[in-house]
C-alpha cells in the first residue's frame, strides 16, 4: 500500500523524475496475495514469475529491464486476465525515459474503460488511477507537436484528474485534500497547454496565422485570467494582426500595447519562462514608442492589472496624433506665429526651400505678421526694419529672420518691441536665413520711436548791410 510521501510525488509538479506507484509494498502484496489465495488468475507460476519479475524491476528503478520484461509478459500471455494491470505497469517506465507519446499511446488504451472499475481494488485500485491520470497528464505538457488522438487522451486525462476524489486507504482526509489541491494543479496545467497549443501551433505557422491565435489566446485569457504569459502570447497576435493589415494597426496596436503591459505587471517573469527586467522594459519601450512619452503609463499599469482585457474603444494615440494635436492648439491660441512657423519651415529645407519662395512666396500678399523689431537701419530715420519671430520656448538673444523694407524713412529712431505688418516677400537667403519683405509705414501697428539725437549746433551767418564797427 503506498504511503503519503510516495502519493505526493505524483502530485508535485515538477516530479519528472521518479514516481514509485507501485514499489516494494505492492510487490509484497502480490506475494502475498498468490501465497494466501491459491485461487489466483495467473494461468501458471510463469505468469506469476513474469509478474513478479516487472514488479522488482520497477522497485529498483531499472526501467530499461522492466520495458524488457514486460514485452515478454505480454508475448507469453497475451490474453493474461491482468491485462489491464499489465497495460498500467508499462506506463511508468515509459514516463520515467521520457518517452512521453508511449505513455499517451498505452494510457489511451486505459482511458477506453472506465479506471475505477478496472482498478476497483480498494488497496490498489486508487494509486494506480492516480498514477494514470498524473503521468498523462504530465506527458501531454512535454509534446511540442501533439497529435489530436494524443491531445484527446491528454485533456480527458487532466479533466478527470481536477475531479478525482477516490481516496487511496491509509491517508487522512487532511493529506488526502492536500494532494488533491496539488493533482489538481497539475491537471490544470495540462488543460492549460490544451487550450494554448492552437495558438502556439498558428504563431509559429510560416506565415503565421495570426487571426487563430487572436481567438485562442483571447478565449484562454478569459479561462486563466491569472497567467500572463497568455496575456503577453496575445499582444504578440495582436501585433501580428496589426502588422499585417495597416488598416487595422490603429485599434490593435493599442491592444497589443495593452496586453504587454498587463504581462509585464501580473508577472514579468511569464510564469518563470522570462527575465523579469527584460519584460518590464519591452512593455515600457513599446508604450512610450507609441505613444511619444510615458505620460499615461502609471494609469495604463493600474487599469491592465485589474482587467486582463482591453475595454471596448480602447486606444491609445500615437505620438503624431499628439503631436498634431497640440500643433493645432498652438496655431488656434497663436494664429500669427503659427503661419509663420510654417512658411518658415518651407522656407528652411534646403532642397525645396528656394523653390518655394519663387513659386508660392515671392509677390504674394501675406497675411498680418507679428514679431519682435530688433534693430533699425540706419539706426534713425530707419529705412529697413530687421525683425525676429521667437518661438514662446525660446531662450537666448531674438535673432533677426525677416527684413522689412519700408517705402519711406521713419521720422524717428526704431525701439525694441512687437509690432505687427502687412508685406509682400521680395527676396529670400537660406545661409543666413533671412526673408525680405516690402511694407508700408502705414501697415505697421505697434511700432514705438524715439526723437533722433540733434546735429551739432552751427553759428548763425553774418546779415548783409550791417555797418562795420568804427575804430576809436
Amino acid at each position: 500500500m503506498i504511503g503519503y510521501k510516495n502519493l505526493m510525488k505524483y502530485a508535485a509538479i515538477a516530479a519528472l523524475g521518479t514516481v514509485a506507484l507501485t514499489g516494494i509494498a505492492r510487490q509484497a502484496h502480490a506475494q502475498a496475495a498468490a501465497a494466501a489465495q491459491p485461487e489466483t488468475h495467473y494461468k501458471d507460476q510463469m505468469e506469476f514469475d513474469a509478474f513478479n519479475a516487472v514488479t522488482i524491476d520497477i522497485t529498483k528503478k531499472d526501467w530499461a529491464k522492466a520495458l524488457t520484461d514486460l514485452d515478454t509478459w505480454k508475448q507469453k500471455y497475451p490474453d493474461s486476465w491482468y491485462k489491464d494491470t499489465r497495460t498500467r505497469l508499462y506506463i511508468q517506465p515509459y514516463f520515467e525515459q521520457k518517452k512521453f507519446d508511449k505513455v499517451l499511446e498505452v494510457a489511451g488504451e486505459l482511458m477506453q474503460q472506465d479506471l475505477d472499475t478496472t482498478f476497483k481494488d480498494p488497496k490498489t485500485g486508487p494509486q494506480d488511477v492516480i498514477g494514470v491520470l498524473f503521468m498523462t497528464s504530465q506527458s501531454i505538457q512535454a509534446i511540442p507537436n501533439p497529435t489530436p488522438q494524443q491531445l484527446a487522451t491528454g485533456e480527458k486525462a487532466a479533466r478527470k484528474l481536477v475531479d478525482y476524489n477516490r481516496k487511496p486507504e491509509g491517508i487522512a482526509d487532511a493529506d488526502w485534500n492536500t494532494a488533491k489541491a496539488q493533482l489538481q494543479g497539475v491537471a490544470k496545467a495540462a488543460l492549460l497547454t490544451i487550450a494554448l497549443l492552437p495558438g502556439t501551433q498558428a504563431l509559429a505557422k510560416n506565415p503565421k496565422d495570426c487571426e487563430t491565435a487572436r481567438t485562442v489566446f483571447e478565449k484562454a485569457l478569459g479561462d486563466y485570467p491569472d497567467k500572463s504569459y497568455i496575456s503577453y502570447n496575445l499582444g504578440t497576435a495582436y501585433a501580428c494582426l496589426a502588422r499585417a493589415d495597416q488598416s487595422k494597426a490603429p485599434d490593435l496596436t493599442p491592444k497589443a500595447i495593452y496586453e504587454f503591459v498587463r504581462a509585464a505587471v501580473v508577472d514579468p517573469t511569464l510564469g518563470g519562462s522570462a527575465d523579469a527586467k527584460k519584460i518590464g522594459d519591452y512593455a515600457n519601450s513599446v508604450y512610450t514608442g507609441y505613444h511619444g512619452s510615458d505620460e499615461g503609463l502609471d494609469q495604463l499599469k493600474t487599469q491592465a492589472k485589474a482587467s486582463p482585457l482591453p475595454p471596448s474603444g480602447f486606444t491609445i494615440k500615437t505620438a503624431a496624433v499628439i503631436a498634431n494635436e497640440k500643433q493645432q492648439q498652438f496655431a488656434a491660441s497663436n494664429p500669427q506665429l503659427a503661419m509663420w512657423m510654417g512658411i518658415k519651415g518651407q522656407l528652411a529645407d534646403a532642397a525645396a526651400g528656394q523653390q518655394y519662395f519663387d513659386s508660392q512666396l515671392k509677390s504674394a500678399a501675406v497675411p498680418k505678421l507679428k514679431g519682435t523689431v530688433i534693430e533699425g537701419k540706419p539706426a534713425c530715420r530707419s529705412k529697413e526694419l530687421l525683425v525676429a519671430v521667437p518661438t514662446p520656448d525660446a531662450t537666448g538673444a531674438p535673432v533677426a529672420e525677416i527684413t522689412l523694407k519700408l517705402d519711406a524713412p521713419l521720422t524717428g529712431k526704431p525701439e525694441a518691441g512687437e509690432i505687427q505688418w502687412e508685406g509682400v516677400p521680395s527676396a529670400f537667403t537660406q545661409s543666413p536665413f533671412m526673408l525680405t519683405m516690402d511694407t508700408e509705414k502705414a501697415k505697421i501697428e505697434g511700432l514705438k520711436m524715439s526723437a533722433c539725437a540733434g546735429a551739432p549746433a552751427r553759428s548763425a551767418p553774418a546779415r548783409k548791410g550791417a555797418p562795420a564797427s568804427k575804430k576809436k
